[in-house]
């Protein structure tokens, strides 16, 4: 990964002037991902800033997406500030393995952070990037352990983003196929609960939690999409599987930016497309839909 100078990512201050204006337009859900969210200097004064518009009634809910490394240090002041859940990305439960994905992960950290946040009183659900040949055989072992410590898990296709040097269409493996071969050891039963999110979800009878899939690109769920993401160079991206994006650094740091602002963001969410340009085979492995990496936009 190449890192950016300071001058080319948002100011805290920033990155809340854009997420206001969101809200004044109607945003009731605000995520905060990455990358890591919780590595990012001073991170907690902007969740406590946004915590507020909890507390005066315009926003419903602030959430984040995390690798669980930091828990153990901000889980009590993440619950202070109105947070109440979060999604942990967990592909693997073998530590040796977890190291070689992540380059400088220690599973049992994330175990603590897991402790500390469930103490806190954070409702958790993970999230697996299911990988044929790399993962699939753990299935069974995440949803026990998942369900043992009384949290949802969801299962996520990969998707072609960035470029990698392997073939995509080896490791492609569709939910469908995982969700065949889940039923055969659990019990899954249908359930019209959810989040906002895209994930399909099912009650699991034995562990009595949930198990979720997010296929974006077996069966995708555009027609139900209502998120944009916002990068933390300014870039709004108003599909993850497309490149078509509006650059509100540039707005915000002219003359009279914020006043401006609210006219950009109306043009960028005009621009919604209707669906992604995700496609996973043997022709598009070495031509990902989208150059950037995930890591680039938040999961």
């Amino acid at each position: 990964m190449t890192f950016l100078p300071k001058k080319d990512v948002l100011s805290l201050e920033e990155l809340e002037l854009i997420t206001a204006a969101f809200i004044r337009k109607g945003a009731r859900k605000i995520r905060l991902t990455g990358g890591e969210p919780l590595v990012r200097k001073g991170i907690m004064e902007l969740v406590t800033n946004l915590g507020r518009y909890l507390d005066s009634g315009e926003l419903d809910e602030l959430t984040l997406t995390t690798n669980g490394s930091q828990l153990s240090k901000y889980a009590a002041q993440l619950v202070d500030a109105g947070v109440k859940r979060l999604n942990v990305s967990l592909d693997t439960l073998d530590a040796k393995r977890f190291q070689e994905i992540t380059r400088w992960g220690k599973l049992d950290t994330v175990m603590r952070g897991l402790d500390a946040a469930q103490n806190a009183g954070l409702k958790i659900k993970i999230n697996t990037v299911a990988v044929r040949g790399f993962n699939d055989y753990e299935v069974d072992d995440l949803i026990r352990w998942a369900g043992s410590r009384d949290m949802d898990i969801t299962f996520i296709e990969t998707m072609p983003m960035g470029a990698i040097d392997e073939l995509r269409s080896e490791k492609f493996l569709p939910l469908s196929e995982l969700k065949e071969s889940i039923s055969k050891n659990w019990t899954l039963s249908s359930t019209d609960y959810k989040t906002g999110g895209p994930s399909d979800y099912m009650n699991i009878a034995e562990t009595g939690n949930r198990v979720g899939f997010i296929t974006p690109l077996s069966h995708n769920f555009c027609e139900s999409c209502n998120r944009v993401r916002l990068t933390c160079t300014g870039m709004l991206y108003m599909c993850l599987g497309q490149e078509d994006s509006a650059d509100l650094k540039n707005v915000i740091r002219s003359e009279n930016g914020i006043f401006k602002l609210d006219a950009a963001i109306d043009e960028a969410i005009g621009r919604k497309p209707k669906g992604h340009d995700f496609i996973i085979d043997r022709n598009s492995d070495q031509t990902p839909a989208v150059s950037r990496h995930m890591s680039v936009t938040g999961g």
